[in-house]
């Protein structure tokens, strides 16, 4: 067991399409030789099984999803000041941020919980996310019929902690009855490159690849003790998908007097439609219907001040406004990932003592006050085409109206715009990103 007189640190990683993580240090008085026994990959979990069907209060339901909407769009207005494309999944850092919150005691808590919105107590929180991601998770269960395709949503937890290091059983039973997550041993003193591969093999394999590397070179270092991840992966086909051969090339300015010339995809139909003083939005479902993209479009030179003001409030406001409406609607394909490095932002969103060497307090996790966080480090991906979202194969019945339909509404997807992927029944936000250059 380490000494409760140093100081650990624990790194949470993120990937979107998606894993997050999180790594600790050790105090010097570890002994090294110590730790070099036994298999790299033997566990050390609860003997507690996953709470498969847990009984949470819909008001607990809906204050975690309320919860993590404020989070993500917190986030977003933290990290927006970067220039370009920006895509993340307030979901997985959440949901790897909750996991860690649930060793963290005293000033650390209260800040994580703040910063985090989760308002609920440490006794209910856990229960809600995993009746969350329980539900998230059967979204893919349905069984299609012939002319479907349903939409896959992997999300996997998992614990990756330094053979021979003392965590508490009560933090272990938390993370395996409500997060599904084992404690994976690894030697991180002796062997940091090899624990490094280890983890991005096993994000690699939950993200179909397509994030191949969460942690890069020289990010595992020899005080590393543990380890926190999370991943999310999601490939769905839209339930109107575009026609590839109506595909044509058109201009997308990238601010008031640059343009750019990109792939526009164009299809009329009807979709969920709001037209808003300085914006356009449109809600585009994806098979099965139970998740979509919402696309927000300000008018254009507008980006700024529209993203300044987004809110959790004011996406619900766009969300309550959408009516069906036909649409002559025009949208770019694209394809890019995104890096962040959160320790910073999380910092001023007011999660300090959690970073901080002297203060932080996981005593829930060792039993002493010897770990703090040293980074939150998050990618994702994301991929839009003429067939929808991450590149999936699908066939869908389109089912047109007995009547002749009103004239199309224009909306040109011609300037930059902000996107959210939401599961439409519980409202959570999957993913959220924002398009500055389809290129």
């Amino acid at each position: 067991m380490m000494s409760t007189s140093g100081h650990s640190v624990f790194t949470v990683a993120t990937s979107a399409l998606l894993a997050l993580g999180a790594a600790c240090t050790s105090s010097s008085d570890d002994n090294p030789d110590a730790a070099g026994a036994g298999d790299q990959f033997a566990l050390a979990q609860s003997d507690l099984p996953r709470e498969t069907a847990p009984q949470v209060p819909a008001a607990d339901q809906e204050q975690l999803a309320s919860g993590n909407t404020a989070f993500a769009l917190d986030l977003y207005a933290q990290v927006r000041g970067q220039s370009g494309n920006l895509f993340f999944s307030p979901y997985s850092i959440s949901a790897a941020l909750a996991m860690t919150y649930a060793g963290a005691q005293g000033q650390t808590e209260t800040e994580m919980a703040e910063a985090l919105h989760f308002g609920l107590p440490q006794s209910q929180l856990h229960a809600a996310f995993n009746h969350l991601d329980l539900e998230l998770e059967s979204r893919a269960e349905t069984e299609p019929d012939e002319d479907t395709q349903p939409f896959r949503l992997n999300i996997a937890n998992s614990i990756w902690g330094q053979q021979d290091y003392h965590f508490e059983t009560p933090f272990l039973d938390t993370l395996a009855v409500n997060y599904g997550a084992g404690l994976r041993l690894l030697d991180f003193i002796a062997d940091p490159e090899g624990a490094r591969e280890a983890i991005n093999a096993w994000v690699s394999q939950q993200t179909e690849e397509r994030i191949p590397e969460l942690l890069a070179e020289g990010t595992i270092q020899p005080d590393i003790r543990l380890v926190l991840t999370n991943a999310i992966y999601f490939t769905a086909a839209w339930a109107s998908p575009f026609e590839p051969e109506n595909t044509q090339a058109g201009s997308f300015w990238v601010d008031g007097s640059n343009e750019v010339t990109v792939d526009m995809m164009v299809q009329t139909e009807s979709f969920p439609y709001v037209a808003g003083t300085g914006f356009q939005a449109v809600a585009l479902p994806y098979d099965g219907r139970q998740l979509s993209m919402l696309v927000l479009v300000p008018d254009a030179g507008q980006m700024a001040q529209f993203e300044s003001q987004l809110t959790a409030d004011r996406v619900a406001e766009v969300v309550a406004g959408l009516e069906s409406t036909n649409l002559a609607l025009e949208m770019p394909k694209f394809e890019y990932d995104s890096d962040l490095s959160l320790r910073e932002t999380l910092a001023a969103m007011g999660m300090t003592t959690a970073f901080d060497p002297s203060a932080a307090d996981f005593s829930g996790m060792t039993g002493g006050r010897d770990l703090f966080i040293d980074d939150v480090i998050h990618q994702a991906y994301v991929l839009v085409d003429e067939e929808g979202t991450e590149a999936a194969a699908a066939t869908a019945v389109l089912m047109a109206p007995t009547s002749a339909p009103p004239p199309p509404v224009p909306l040109s997807i011609d300037r930059p715009f902000v996107f959210l992927i939401r599961d439409e029944p519980t409202g959570a936000i999957l993913f959220l990103g924002r398009v500055t250059d389809p290129r």
